[in-house]
């Protein structure tokens, strides 16, 4: 019984795997449409888009009463971008170069963004304030990246100038949506199932297993971005994720209606993710690239995290 579980359980995340891919290929074709740049649509458009798996796992956690799954799922999912995904792209990809698509400023303020949730939960509890604080934060950013950017005033021109067919790429996303949630409800079922079994706190699981599962988007589009050679798409893709990740963690704290703990121990956790971010703007600021060697450092320190997270 319990190995028909788990293969309906490793299913679920190949169902997101697909459901999401049809929606980054739908994406794709709304961007060629609307005619706007790579990087600022990855940012904005894909960032969120591929970030609904954590959506779904947030909203169906918080229906069974167990917010931990959707703090360790979104926590996690920042390690997974920077310390996996990231450096995947850097070494298999040889280096992403970074000039011109994020300025330093602009760089320290999406890390900060990406982190807050991070500082907010050092000591083991998140309050509505802190929900409504990380949305604020994610706003700002929004702001600031699109102000140079131009996205919503070139959106505007080409729906309301342009006749253009959407509805074909629209109904393909809403089908890819579907499929996540409904595979996500699936999993944090089981999640809790398991770490019952297993006497692992679902914190524990949603941080290293749950995290991955929920970015193969991310990890699947590195596979292709470096196949196709559209490496800044990735990357745009993969710091607005984690961007949105504050702005999901932030939304579904205050969905939850009450304050959220963490039992575990949350202090090597928070070590890692500093380090880890920090080590990223060096190395990106450096000759603004990630080099490949750096990439095998990134993945190092992820490899190191998974060791930590285990034997704790």
């Amino acid at each position: 019984m319990i190995i028909v579980q788990l293969i309906i359980y490793f299913l679920s995340f190949a169902a997101i795997w697909w459901g999401a891919g049809m929606i980054v290929s739908a994406v794709d074709c709304l961007a060629q449409k609307l005619k706007l740049s790579s990087f600022a649509m990855s940012f904005f458009v894909l960032g969120i888009l591929t970030s609904i798996p954590e959506i779904s796992v947030g909203i169906n956690s918080i229906i069974n009463g167990d917010p931990e799954i959707f703090v360790g799922n979104l926590i996690g999912g920042v390690v997974i971008l920077y310390l996996l995904a990231i450096p995947i792209l850097a070494v298999f990809g040889n280096g992403i170069v970074l000039d011109h698509k994020l300025t330093t400023k602009n760089l320290v303020f999406s890390l900060l963004v990406v982190s807050a949730p991070t500082f907010l939960i050092i000591d083991g509890k998140i309050t509505a304030y802190g929900g409504i604080f990380l949305i604020l934060l994610y706003l700002a950013l929004f702001y600031f990246i699109e102000k140079g950017k131009g996205l919503m005033e070139k959106v505007k021109d080409n729906i309301f100038h342009h006749n253009n067919h959407f509805m074909k790429d629209v109904s393909f996303i809403l089908l890819g949506i579907t499929v996540i949630f409904l595979s996500s409800k699936y999993i944090v079922d089981q999640t809790l199932y398991f770490s019952e079994i297993i006497n692992i706190s679902p914190f524990i699981i949603s941080l290293l297993l749950l995290a991955l599962g929920t970015n193969l988007p991310e990890l699947s589009l590195a596979v292709r971005a470096i196949h196709q050679g559209k490496k800044q798409v990735a990357l745009g893709d993969y710091v607005g994720s984690a961007a949105a990740n504050t702005l999901i963690f932030g939304v579904m704290t205050i969905l939850n209606g009450k304050d959220i703990y963490v039992a575990n121990n949350f202090f090597t956790t928070f070590l890692f993710i500093v380090f880890g971010l920090g080590l990223f703007f060096l190395f990106s600021r450096s000759k603004q690239d990630i080099s490949r060697k750096e990439g095998l450092i990134l993945l190092g320190v992820y490899l190191l995290f998974v060791f930590f997270e285990i034997r704790s």
